[in-house]
């Protein structure tokens, strides 16, 4: 566990290369970055993923698989049906995180303990330009941090720098890169063009000590925070999960002060909120992984989506309590909700965007 403020890295016991990606850049850099490390040769990485699915998952604890992507990289975020969505963009660059966050919906979706970097980035690049130059007129929003944390890798990958530079002359994207870690030193000095919002995933101190106890504190985040904002970059803050618990308010508008003491509003892109929400098939996934947790004990019951969620009245009460809290510091900033109806919107926010398309629209103008 991290003392608080501590950055943590992973290192990898084992780096495992798939042949098709045994001569590209990003193998070479990870192979030289821990040159102490035997490095593995395999024909098939999937042969190697259904071994380390069927096996005893501490065989495979901090194993780093190096392998080719098969499918698209980019990817249409699927949303959640009857809910309102901002249609984003995923990156699939890396699968696998190691924070061990309580409650991240990685462990009931991806089910083997490897970190997966996907290192064909040429085609990468190559599905990225065929895309922009297809639809000029078309605005992307794209995050690399659905399948991992954007940066807990970076100290080694150096991905952040490289996806900052190739978005810096984009005219109709914008990268966006999510973590709850503080490795920024690659993303210092370049020139980003505010092309790229670098995120902050937060939540109220005492979660963060309980339910991402391998994460540094909201202090460290938050020092990162403002360094990244001396260079000129759009900052993002993500409110997701929102746990209830018995100080909520006071836990939370902690974190909304210390965002604020630190933060210019005019240099947020936005702030998402979103409370706690998983498909019932991670109820036992959480309840095993985690058995000192109490997230899973809170009043949850399965929503018009199937995923067990809070009661409405406290969804609302908190997104109410927050929007307010935020905009107490300046009404400009731009908060928006995660997955929720309009009635949610409408009753927490007194507004809601009649759909997802503009949503999308409120979001894109936010980084034009």
């Amino acid at each position: 566990m991290n003392s608080p403020g501590q950055t943590w890295k992973f290192y990898p016991r084992r780096i495992i290369v798939e042949d098709t990606v045994r001569k590209t850049e990003m193998s070479r850099r990870i192979k030289d970055r821990f040159p102490e490390i035997q490095v593995e040769h395999v024909d098939d990485a999937n042969v190697i993923i259904e071994q380390a699915t069927n096996q005893d998952k501490e065989i495979w604890r901090n194993t780093l698989l190096l392998a080719r992507q098969r499918g698209p990289f980019l990817r249409l975020c699927p949303g959640t049906q009857k809910h309102i969505c901002c249609l984003y963009h995923n990156l699939d660059v890396v699968a696998g995180c190691n924070l061990d966050c309580s409650y991240c919906i990685l462990q009931g979706y991806i089910n083997n303990p490897l970190i997966t970097v996907y290192c064909n980035h040429e085609d990468m690049y190559t599905e990225l330009d065929r895309t922009l130059k297809s639809h000029p007129d078309r605005f992307y929003r794209i995050g690399s941090g659905e399948l991992s944390d954007s940066l807990t890798f970076d100290y080694f990958l150096g991905l952040g720098a490289d996806l900052v530079n190739y978005f810096s002359d984009k005219k109709n994207a914008i990268i966006e890169l999510k973590t709850k870690n503080i490795h920024i030193e690659g993303l210092l000095g370049l020139e980003h063009n505010r092309r790229a919002v670098i995120s902050w995933s937060v939540n109220a101190e005492a979660l963060t000590k309980s339910e991402e106890a391998l994460t540094p504190d909201i202090e460290s985040r938050l020092g990162a925070a403002a360094e990244i904002q001396k260079a000129g970059y759009w900052l993002g803050f993500h409110f997701d999960p929102m746990i209830y618990y018995e100080n909520w308010q006071e836990g939370y508008r902690e974190t909304v002060d210390k965002i604020f003491s630190v933060i210019k509003p005019e240099n947020i892109a936005w702030i998402s909120l979103g409370a706690l929400r998983y498909p019932p098939v991670l109820d036992k996934v959480i309840r095993e992984n985690h058995p000192e947790t109490d997230i899973v004990l809170g009043e949850l019951l399965p929503g018009r989506d199937k995923k067990l969620r809070y009661f409405k009245s406290i969804r609302i009460q908190m997104f109410e309590q927050m929007y307010s809290w935020i905009k107490g510091y300046s009404p400009d900033v731009c908060v928006y909700l995660c997955m929720e109806s309009k009635e949610i919107w409408k009753r927490a926010f007194k507004w809601s965007p009649s759909n997802s398309t503009e949503l999308k629209k409120l979001l894109d103008e936010r980084v034009k």
